[in-house]
């Protein structure tokens, strides 16, 4: 998941220098939305290894 993230921040800089606003932005906000999405799996999957052990 986290490299889908960076595939789509690369996509918005890309976008961005190439100067495609729309494309950038949705790239963008796919990145960021993903890279929220593995904080949170990483997080449970902390805390489940945590609960798991004792």
């Amino acid at each position: 998941m986290l490299y889908y993230a960076l595939v789509f921040l690369i996509v918005a800089i890309i976008a961005g220098i190439l100067g495609f606003g729309g494309i950038a932005g949705a790239s963008a906000g796919i990145a960021q939305v993903l890279f929220f999405l593995f904080l949170v799996f990483l997080v449970i999957s902390l805390i489940a290894g945590l609960v798991r052990r004792t």
